[in-house]
């Protein structure tokens, strides 16, 4: 797909999950908006009806596109592509914000858009997650699996409505920024989405990122096969981030694990720093939250997938952990 285009537009992504504020925040930063200039938003609805375009600009020098019906994140990439083209073709836009679904993925999203196709006419600024401070304290609310989907994706994360946040929020908050300290992220306060732009306009910094087959099946297939690039579920990944090793696996959602053998092979892990993990289990779908100090697990609702993840300070045997985790799938 051809996009004429002289110029390679500043783009950011702004996600967050329902209701924490993204819109607000949005409108904030386009009041930003040199006179002489034209900013694009691309917008996405997960249902047939567009709403929050109402809520931003309508004049001269603003150009407005929504895609409904279902996550760009997650979805074909087809009617993202053929958007983000029209878009950049016919606005000319000076600046590209880009603002996905609350139920999206943004890690996604983003390695879509700084795929080589898109890199001639898209300077993808760091990743911004919005997050509601004032639910904070809701423990359900931020240990739903998206929501912590989205924090990790961030480089920016912005804490909104600050000003009626408690004092459980508060402490909430420095839980989380300590639980994800290795991530090193940048975080910002708002209370009704007043931000200046040179906050968050800053280039998206790269994490060394290696997905790949599982690590049984690399066993058995050639280096060259073994490091071509993986859709598909099952997978591997490994990823670098100031000096931490991140490793995990990701399994369909139709596997199920007998929960005893799995609580077992968890048990038996040894220096690690966190340890997180979902699984469909014989006894429901089940979530792992864990620390050195602290061994949590519960119940929880279904997930899209099984998934287990893992943060060290150096390598482990994970060819192991991998054979284990499999010996404990049942056969459906």
């Amino acid at each position: 797909m051809k996009i004429i285009q002289s110029k390679i537009v500043p783009t950011h992504i702004l996600s967050g999950f329902l209701g924490a504020g993204k819109t607000t925040l949005l409108q904030h930063l386009l009041q930003q908006k040199p006179e002489h200039e034209v900013w694009a938003i691309l917008m996405n609805e997960f249902g047939q009806i567009g709403i929050d375009q109402q809520l931003l600009p309508q004049q001269q020098g603003f150009e407005i596109k929504e895609l409904l019906g279902g996550c760009m994140c997650c979805s074909s990439q087809l009617p993202l592509h053929i958007a983000l083209a029209r878009l950049l073709t016919d606005a000319q836009p000076n600046r590209l914000f880009i603002e996905p679904t609350g139920l999206g993925h943004p890690a996604q999203l983003m390695e879509q858009l700084t795929e080589p196709h898109w890199q001639s006419s898209l300077d993808m600024r760091a990743l911004v997650t919005v997050v509601d401070g004032s639910r904070l304290h809701d423990r359900a609310w931020v240990k739903h699996n998206l929501y912590e989907d989205q924090i990790k994706a961030a480089e920016i994360i912005v804490i909104s409505h600050t000003d009626i946040m408690t004092f459980e929020d508060d402490l909430a908050l420095e839980q989380l920024q300590q639980e994800y300290a290795v991530y090193q992220q940048q975080w910002l306060k708002t209370a009704h989405g007043e931000l200046d732009l040179k906050q968050i306009d800053q280039p998206h910094r790269t994490i060394e990122r290696k997905i790949q087959p599982l690590l049984i099946q690399q066993r058995q297939q050639s280096i060259q096969e073994a490091v071509t690039e993986i859709k598909q579920l099952p997978y591997h990944y490994v990823e670098h981030a100031q000096g931490y090793l991140v490793a995990g696996w990701k399994f369909p959602r139709r596997w199920v694990f007998d929960f005893d053998q799995l609580l077992d092979v968890l048990c038996a892990q040894k220096d690690w720093l966190r340890l997180k993990a979902i699984f469909h289990t014989h006894q429901g779908w089940m979530y792992f939250n864990c620390n050195p100090e602290q061994f949590n697990y519960k119940s929880g609702e279904e997930n899209i997938d099984n998934r287990i993840e893992m943060i060290s300070q150096h390598e482990h045997n994970w060819l192991k952990l991998e054979t284990d985790l499999l010996a404990c799938r049942l056969e459906t």
